[in-house]
This record gives structure tokens, C-alpha cells and sequence, in this order.
């Protein structure tokens, strides 16, 4: 079975090759489905067809030919809107893969986020904000989004409220007899370990 599969993938000319276009390749603006136009025509020819949630969309904006010197970032919470559409050098990311840097250009991504730290980098100046969790979404026009459940900036942190909360957290977990209080606790001693290290370090 192995060695078909190789023989298979050393082939240069196989079926899928060509045919099937990649996310890059796919045009700006929504292409109607013509077999899935004529076939509804043939079936139900007095009634239009229905329109798909792609048809509603704006079109996507078309990949630049050249790297922009900036990234532009929209940082947004449930309740407010942190930046809007801000030109940044870079931003880092505490993705649960790991800290992932993204700069003007990056490869469209979407990344889940972790309890951490992230970091908006304008020249010398760095902005640190502490996030609970989320996405980024990273699109091919060199325009980051961010959305976040909850986040504070760095320095509004308390370190003897952070230092308490680890405290009663880890005590919770060593009592826990359950496994939904074992899982609260868990999750709120990863959250403050995060915040304890963003502080100290």
C-alpha cells in the first residue's frame, strides 16, 4: 500500500493537479455555479435560483502585488473596539501553537489564541495587552484581525491580585472532586499563571 501511495505522489501528471484552483487562485468577485444554474433551469424553469451566503458578500479584496511596509490591525472586544484599522510594524500573537509574530504580508492564517500576551510593535513603541482568548485571522491584503473574549493592557494589571488569584485557584484545584470543578480550576490557574508571567516577565 506504501509503495503505490509513493509511486502515486512521485506522478507529475495527476488528475487534481491544475484542476482545482487554490484559495489565492479564486476570483475577487463570487462566481455563479452555470451546471448548478442550468440544472435548477431544467427542473424549476419559472422559479430563479436561490442564492447562496456567498452571493450576499462583498467582494474579497484583491492580494497586493507587492508587500506593503505596514500591517494594518483591527483589535476588537465584545464591548469595544481596541484598534481600528491601525498601521503597525508587526504584532505578536499568543497563539496556542505559540507565539506567532505577524508582519506585513504574512500568509492569510487563522489562528486560535491562548491566555497571553499581545504585543502591537510601532517603531520603538510596544503595546502589551493581556488576552483571555480568541482568534486571529490574518487575511492576504496584509490586514490582521484580532477578536478577543476579554483584554487589559499590561500595565493595568495588579500583581497582588494576579499573585491571590493563582493562590486561591491552585487550592481549588488540589480540593476539586469533580471533574467540572477540576476544569474550572484548571482553567483559572492557566489564566493567572499567564498573568503572572506577562508581569514578571
Amino acid at each position: 500500500m506504501f509503495r503505490q501511495a509513493s509511486r502515486l505522489l512521485a506522478r507529475t501528471t495527476t488528475p487534481w493537479r491544475g484542476s482545482r484552483a487554490f484559495s489565492s487562485d479564486v476570483p475577487a468577485t463570487p462566481a455563479q455555479d452555470s451546471s448548478f444554474i442550468e440544472s435548477w433551469s431544467k427542473v424549476i424553469p419559472n422559479l430563479d435560483p436561490p442564492k447562496t451566503p456567498s452571493s450576499f458578500m462583498t467582494p474579497r479584496p484583491a492580494t497586493p502585488s507587492a508587500i506593503p511596509s505596514k500591517l494594518t490591525v483591527n483589535f476588537v472586544l465584545p464591548y469595544a473596539s481596541e484598534l481600528s484599522a491601525k498601521e503597525v510594524d508587526m504584532v505578536i500573537v499568543p497563539a496556542t501553537t505559540g507565539q506567532m509574530g505577524i508582519l506585513p504580508g504574512h500568509v492569510p492564517t487563522i489562528a486560535e489564541l491562548k491566555p497571553g500576551i499581545l504585543s502591537v510593535h510601532e517603531g520603538n513603541d510596544v503595546t502589551k495587552y493581556f488576552l483571555s482568548s480568541g482568534f486571529a485571522l490574518i487575511h492576504a491584503n496584509s490586514v490582521a484581525d484580532i477578536i478577543a473574549v476579554e483584554a487589559v493592557p499590561v500595565d493595568r494589571l495588579d500583581p497582588a491580585l494576579v499573585q491571590k488569584g493563582l493562590a486561591d485557584f491552585t487550592q481549588k484545584l488540589v480540593s476539586a472532586t469533580t471533574d467540572l470543578e477540576k476544569a474550572e480550576a484548571q482553567i483559572g490557574v492557566d489564566v493567572h499563571s499567564a498573568m503572572n508571567s506577562a508581569i514578571t516577565g
